[in-house]
C-alpha cells in the first residue's frame, strides 16, 4: 500500500468512493446529489491542508483530507476526514490513513486533532480512532439521521499531540 498526495488523475477513482459513501448515508452529512466538481471542492484540500490517496497495485482504495480545523485562532488544532472503498474495508486502509494523518499533524506542529462529527453508529471508525489515541470529548444526541439507525449521536473526538 502506498499513500501519496492526490493528483487530478486520481479524482475519478476518489469520486467513485466519495459518491458511494455519501449515497450510503451512514457516515457523512453531505448531499447525495453533488456534482463531481462540487464533491471535489468539498474533498480536495488546498494548502495548508493536504488530501492523499492510498493505493495498492495502482488501485485507489481510500482517501483522507487533513488540515486546520478552524482558521486564525483555531488553526493550531487540525482535523481530518476519511473515506475507504467498500471493497477495501477491513484491510487496514483506514488505519494506515489514520496513522498518516496523526504523523502529518505532528510534523506540521499542530497541538491536537479534532474530529467534529464521528457518527456514533459508525462503531468501526470510533474503535479505530480510539485505538489511535483519540477520545470522545462530547456527543451531540440525535445530530445525525442514519437511514439504518434513525437519529444517532455525533461524537466530537480529540487527540492531544502535546504530550
Amino acid at each position: 500500500m502506498t499513500i501519496r498526495p492526490i493528483t487530478e488523475g486520481d479524482w475519478p477513482a476518489v469520486h467513485a468512493i466519495f459518491d458511494t459513501v455519501v449515497t450510503d448515508g451512514e457516515t457523512y452529512a453531505y448531499p447525495a446529489d453533488l456534482t463531481p466538481e462540487q464533491a471535489r471542492d468539498l474533498w480536495v484540500e488546498q494548502p495548508p491542508g493536504l488530501t492523499v490517496v492510498l493505493e495498492q497495485d495502482g488501485v485507489v482504495l481510500g482517501s483522507a483530507k487533513m488540515g486546520p480545523n478552524r482558521p486564525a485562532g483555531g488553526s493550531h488544532i487540525g482535523t481530518a476526514s476519511f473515506m475507504v472503498s467498500p471493497a477495501a474495508r477491513g484491510q487496514g486502509v483506514g488505519r494506515r490513513l489514520g496513522e498518516l494523518v496523526v504523523d502529518w499533524h505532528r510534523e506540521q506542529g499542530y497541538r491536537g486533532i479534532q474530529f467534529n462529527a464521528v457518527v456514533e453508529s459508525n462503531t468501526a471508525a470510533v474503535r479505530l480512532w480510539q485505538a489511535l489515541g483519540f477520545r470522545v470529548v462530547g456527543t451531540v444526541p440525535g445530530a445525525f439521521r442514519s437511514p439504518t439507525h434513525g437519529y444517532v449521536g455525533l461524537h466530537v473526538m480529540f487527540l492531544d499531540l502535546t504530550s
